[in-house]
Order: structure tokens, then sequence, then C-alpha cells
């Protein structure tokens, strides 16, 4: 099982932003270090505590202070820009980092980004399966490109004005061939759209936000729509992202990540709870359906989402997920604001030096029997 990091990031209002993107940057160099093997970023415009507007622009400040970590955009938000855009700055970012890239993409579901760029009443999901067609037309065709499929707003082509001698009228195509790993973060349980990843051979990240309970209704869809294109799923290809600390004693994790009031954790799904609740998608957030709302407290969350401990307790935990949920590739470490630097930094080290070799050894001992 491979180790990748997640961040959307979330951190205190009052924090500057100045501060919180050099952390953000620190805590993606260290997984470097450590070895963890991608780092997915989020990106929104219009909620300061989501500090990153642009992962592409806050990618590249990485590309060159890392070495081997992939730099995945978690997501790219397809709804917000023209599709030309997006596959011309994603191949340019790819060969920038020499096919150290990862195409996070969704169709973006914040609705005050939406509104801020006037398209509150567009069906952003329709928006996205547009440009997602598109961006891989121009990245498998030539120039001049004639991109016009049937009920797709977007037409892209350069026949008017493309001139050949002077390399005029063309786009890049990304450095990876014939294109970057697509992934797609999912998180309504049950989602449908998982089907159509698999149908595209895009890989599923299903987001930390979702009760465990939920997540084999991932692979049964994603496994569905490779069926359907006469193709056999591959666990290797999902990823499984949890909020997770790690401490060298039980006190200090229990303290740190679920009971003091300064803990990032506790802001984290607090604030979480409640921008779901406006949004009335808090619903991922029950055992069932009928549970009442005033069950999902911040005690709640952090209990229910939240898998923290020493190393063998946490090792222990993510054991039970994956023989709850099946077998997956990669767990996602989701990045929280560092409240405590040196034991954000120490979590991060415990997992990636304690905790994954002895997941992959039980693992391992597993299949070997």
């Amino acid at each position: 099982m491979r180790l990748g990091y997640f961040t959307m990031p979330l951190h205190p209002a009052h924090r500057p932003p100045a501060i919180t993107l050099q952390e953000d940057r620190e805590a993606i160099i260290l997984a470097d270090r450590l070895g963890f093997y991608d780092a997915f970023v989020g990106e929104h415009l219009t909620e300061p505590s989501e500090n990153v507007t642009n992962s592409f622009i806050f990618l590249a400040t990485l590309i060159h202070h890392t070495r081997n970590i992939k730099l995945a955009t978690g997501t790219s938000n397809l709804s917000h820009s023209h599709p030309t855009l997006i596959a011309a700055h994603a191949a340019m970012f790819d060969h920038l980092a020499q096919g150290r890239f990862i195409f996070g993409v969704s169709p973006g579901a914040l609705p005050s980004d939406a509104e801020a760029l006037g398209m509150l009443g567009e069906d952003r999901n329709k928006l996205f399966a547009e440009a997602i067609d598109v961006i891989l037309a121009i990245w498998e065709r030539d120039a001049p490109y004639d991109i016009d499929f049937p009920g797709n707003r977007f037409k892209v082509s350069t026949a008017q004005t493309q001139n050949p001698e002077i390399g005029r009228g063309g786009m890049y195509k990304p450095w990876q061939q014939p294109r970057p790993e697509i992934v797609g973060t999912v998180v309504a349980p049950g989602s449908k759209g998982v089907i159509a990843m698999g149908e595209r051979d895009f890989h599923p990240l299903s987001a930390n936000f979702l009760l465990s309970q939920y997540l084999a209704s991932h692979w049964t869809n994603y496994a569905e729509g490779k069926k359907r294109v006469g193709k056999t799923a591959d666990p290797a290809d999902w990823r499984i992202a949890r909020t997770i600390f790690v401490a060298d004693d039980e006190h200090t994790a229990e303290r740190y990540a679920l009971q003091d009031s300064a803990s990032p954790y506790r802001h984290y799904w607090e604030l979480l709870l409640k921008k779901m609740l406006i949004s009335k998608r808090h619903a991922i957030f029950k055992t069932h359906p009928e549970q009442d709302d005033r069950e999902l407290t911040t005690d709640y969350m952090v209990d229910q989402l939240v898998l923290c401990g020493t190393p063998n307790r946490v090792a222990e935990e993510i054991l039970a997920l994956r023989e709850e949920a099946g077998d997956f590739g990669e767990i996602l470490y989701a990045g929280m604001d560092w409240v405590d630097p040196s034991l954000a930094k120490r979590s991060m080290e415990l997992m990636a030096e304690k905790v994954m070799p002895q997941v992959n050894r039980a693992i391992g001992n597993k299949k070997a029997t």
C-alpha cells in the first residue's frame, strides 16, 4: 500500500495566508523527504480558510523543492475555466515537473465560487463532462483540432489562424504519454460518477469526509465501470483519504486529535460540519439516513472520522479499514493546520517510518498465506 498526502487545505481564518501557504509547502516538502508517493492539493476561490486559489500555481512552487513526490491537483475545478486553458496549463505543468504530475479533476462544488464567476445557475456537472472531453481531445489531436462534439458548448479550433511555418496554432501535449494519470475525488455514498471513471480509466480518490461504511460502494461502482468496457479493476488504482494523527503515546494522540479545544482536528471537522449543514450535504456523515442531525456534533465527527493513536494502533485501524472497504492501493494522509508544528511533523514521520511498514508487512503476510 502506498502512502500519499491530501490537503484542502483548511486553516483558521485569523492566520495570515503568507504564513499558512508556507506551512502547507513545508508539509509537502517533508512528505517528499519521508517517501510519500504523491500530494494532492485542493483549490477554492471564495473561502479564505482554504487558502489555495489555484493548485497549479501552488504546486509549481514545489517542483524544484521536491525530488520524487508526484504533485497532484486535488482538484482542478473544470467548471471554472475554459478547457483550452486547463489543457494548456496542465500540459505545461507536466513538462515543468517532468512527469511528476497527477491531474486531479472535479466539477467544483463551492456555490460561492460559482456565484463569483457568474455561473451559479449552471449545471457544473455537465460543464465538467464537456470540459474533460475537450481537454482529452486537445491532448489527443493535432492542430487545427476542429473539436466540435454534439451538444458540447466548447468548440476548439485554430483552423483560421494556424501557421505551421512559424509554429502558430498548436498546443502542448503532456510530457507523459498518452496523458497524465487522471484522478477524480468521490464524496457521495454510492456515487454513480465512479462508474464513468471506470469506463474512462480515471482513478477514484475516496474523500476523507466519507464514513468508512460507505467506501466499498465506490469500489463496487468503479469495478462496474471497468467491466462495462471489458476490463478488470485494479485495487492499486483506488486511493482512500483519511484524517490521521500519530503520536509516540496514546495520551498525546487523543489530546491533540480528539480532546483539546485548540486541536486542529476538532477545528477541521467542526468547520467542515458547519459547511456541509449549510449546503445540505451533511448526510454523508450519517451512519443511517434517519439519523438525527442533532447527533452530528464535533465529538461525533472526530470519533467517526479521525484515526489516531500510537503507530501500532493506527496501523491496526488502517488494516481494519482495509478489511471493511476492501483492498486499495493508497492511503492518503489528510493535512491539517499546524497548531503544534513539532507534533504535526512527528505524526507524518511516524506515519511514514512506523505505521506504513507495519501495514505493508501485515498485508504481505496475509497474501502469503
